[in-house]
């Protein structure tokens, strides 16, 4: 499948306030019909890009290219983005429909053009019988699909997102991942998505950008991200990691816990220090005459789909996943096999060289 153009660029971008430094040198680019996701923690400078993008802030230095287009001092209205708070800001004293059409009654567009589009969003949205519902009579989600309507009707080539599931309860949240990403699709425009919830992250992009701390810390489609993570930053925040100091024998061939492991990873100095990350669905249990590792079962959660188990093997106490639960005080090898060892630079190694 041929790669979209692309859309928006970020070239050096970085934000200061009051002297404090909240982005620094952001370089990023969206494609055109992507689904790109924003992730990090409160502070990491995730909305603040967001908010660059939109035109609601200037960055202090760098540019914002739109369609090759240096766009970076043009005010919100004139840009082809439309954006979705997390609060939804929906005017009240309007029902359903004056809030969607609100864009454009203001930019006088003719009225049978306006009921046209209006109804088409709230199709889309599934609200086609709520026009003149009040906004204060709906539910959470269903406002949220309002917001949703409102800022798609005037067919902006972006639609940024800051966050607007974090109001939601968690089955309904998980329902509007899906809606989201189906809206998003049938469109075929970009979204850019604001998130520090992973699992949200992994479930609708396309593309996933961790940020920490002002600065990007890793891009790449959700499964790249999750299998290949480029620090244990991004691993723990990423799904949940056992995450263990080692040391590269060779190429492929990495020591832990006292055994040497064969592991897919190559390029590191030899005997160099390393970061072995071993997800926990990825540790095998075993017998204890056959596990690489052998230790005891500390504590047993039943998590619904699969057991969560705590084993001390004395050096180290590893989590793991498994549909086959071992009692407490039960002693167990654990096996893991090569593509599942995962080779990092140490944390301290890869903040210093970045």
């Amino acid at each position: 499948m041929q790669e979209q153009p692309r859309l928006i660029t970020l070239e050096n971008v970085s934000k200061e306030y009051d002297g404090t430094v909240v982005l620094t040198d952001i370089n990023l680019y969206v494609r055109k019909n992507e689904f790109l996701t924003l992730l990090g923690p409160s502070g990491c400078g995730k909305t603040t890009t967001l908010r660059i993008i939109g035109g609601f802030e200037v960055p202090t230095s760098g540019k914002v290219i739109f369609g090759g287009k240096d766009i970076t001092n043009l005010p919100p209205y004139k840009r082809p983005v439309n954006t979705v708070f997390q609060k939804y800001a929906l005017f009240p004293h309007l029902n359903v429909f004056d809030n969607v059409a609100f864009g454009m009654n203001v930019a006088k567009r003719p009225k049978d053009e306006i009921a046209s589009r209006v109804q088409k969003m709230l199709d889309l949205v599934n609200l086609s019988e709520y026009g003149k519902r009040r906004v204060e009579s709906l539910s959470g989600g269903q406002q949220q699909r309002v917001a949703i309507a409102r800022a798609l009707v005037n067919e902006p080539e972006v639609l940024l997102l800051d966050e607007p599931l974090a109001a939601l309860d968690l089955k309904l949240r998980k329902g509007m991942q899906l809606e989201l990403k189906r809206m998003q699709q049938r469109l075929g425009i970009t979204f850019i998505f604001v998130t520090h919830d992973q699992e949200e992250a992994l479930t609708m992009s396309d593309t996933i950008v961790v940020m920490r701390e002002g600065r990007i810390e890793q891009i790449g489609p959700p499964k790249h991200i999750y299998d290949e993570p480029r620090s244990a930053y991004v691993a723990n925040f990423i799904g949940e990691s056992n995450i263990i100091r080692g040391r590269m024998v060779r190429d492929e061939l990495v020591n832990f816990c006292g055994t040497n492991f064969t592991c897919v990873d190559f390029g590191f100095p030899k005997d160099a220090p390393v970061d072995v990350l071993i997800r926990p669905e990825d540790m095998l249990i075993v017998g204890e005459d056959v596990g690489q590792i052998v230790g005891t079962v500390k504590s047993v959660l039943f998590k619904g789909v699969h057991y969560e188990m705590i084993i001390d093997a004395g050096g180290f106490t590893w989590k793991v996943h498994s549909t086959s639960m071992q009692p407490e005080g039960s002693r167990v090898g654990l096996s893991v096999v090569p593509f599942n060892i995962h080779i990092m630079r140490p944390m301290e190694e890869a903040v210093a060289n970045d």
